[in-house]
């Protein structure tokens, strides 16, 4: 498990773009027939991805985190970013087809991972945080998610944002988890951005192709630097930054967060002529 301490806002801004990346970007998250984690200080979060090829992969309890098992004071996000595959959860089954969610609660001690085809694996996108009580064990389908229509064609950020592990959908101790789909012609995310001082949040950018890259934005409204990005990379973004961008195709995106609050709405939002 690699360990990714969080940073001042003054810090940061001395940062030139390796450490920028070395800080917030996750670079490589699905390898073939590994678990891959990142302990992220950002309110004690775990960000990682499992790709299951011919045998099925054990969600452990890395030495970081000083647990019997990785649930013991923990709760799960999985939404499956791949081809189809399987969860067990102590026992129990559930199939996973590409983008349905899985939420998993505190104290269920084994987590398997499979795929239905090991050379089209299933590549599931985990996200975990402390949990204070244990919520049931619940799973979304994508396809059962209308979603909300949000952004134009002229501005070039019409998109589908689908919320699943949210207040009014599957409830957990403090993840809300969801993503948001780029319709073709657009490439903007989330802005005019925001921050929300109250918890962090993680993007992971998915569905672009090969050559196609996504310019991240970060840092404080007045003071912001860049990430450039591909398919199926992972960026932390710390409470006091805004996170947005635009990429040279249209895209998928998934966000997760987790802190003080599960109310989706709140942000604190930033207007277009207070960016610097």
């Amino acid at each position: 498990m690699e360990k990714r301490y969080a940073t001042h806002p003054d810090h940061a801004k001395t940062f030139g773009t390796e450490e920028l990346r070395q800080h917030y970007l996750i670079e490589e998250l699905f390898v073939l027939g590994q678990t891959k984690l990142v302990y992220s200080m950002e309110d004690r979060t775990v960000i990682g991805g499992a790709t299951p090829t011919e045998k099925a992969i054990t969600l452990e309890a890395d030495e970081e985190i000083k647990a019997d098992y990785f649930l013991e004071r923990r709760e799960l996000g999985i939404i499956n970013v791949g081809n189809s595959g399987k969860v067990v959860i102590d026992g129990q089954e559930f199939l996973m087809d590409n983008k349905d969610c899985l939420y998993v609660g505190k104290g269920n001690k084994e987590v398997l991972f499979s795929s239905d085809v090991a050379s089209e694996p299933a590549k599931f996108y985990l996200f975990s945080a402390p949990a204070h009580k244990e919520y049931p064990i619940q799973k979304v389908s994508f396809n059962s998610i209308d979603g909300d229509q949000l952004g134009t064609n002229e501005s070039a950020n019409e998109r589908v944002l689908r919320r699943m592990i949210h207040d009014d959908g599957i409830q957990s101790c403090q993840i809300v988890m969801g993503m948001t789909q780029l319709k073709s012609g657009s490439v903007w995310n989330s802005m005019p951005t925001h921050t929300h001082d109250r918890r962090m949040e993680a993007y992971l950018y998915i569905d672009l192709d090969e050559n196609a890259r996504m310019v991240h934005l970060m840092g404080q409204p007045s003071d912001t630097r860049h990430l450039i990005m591909k398919n199926e990379q992972a960026v932390i973004s710390p409470p006091w930054s805004i996170h947005c961008g635009a990429a040279t195709s249209n895209y998928t995106f998934v966000w997760a967060m987790a802190g003080e609050n599960k109310q989706f709405t709140d942000m604190d939002h930033v207007q277009m002529d207070k960016l610097r």
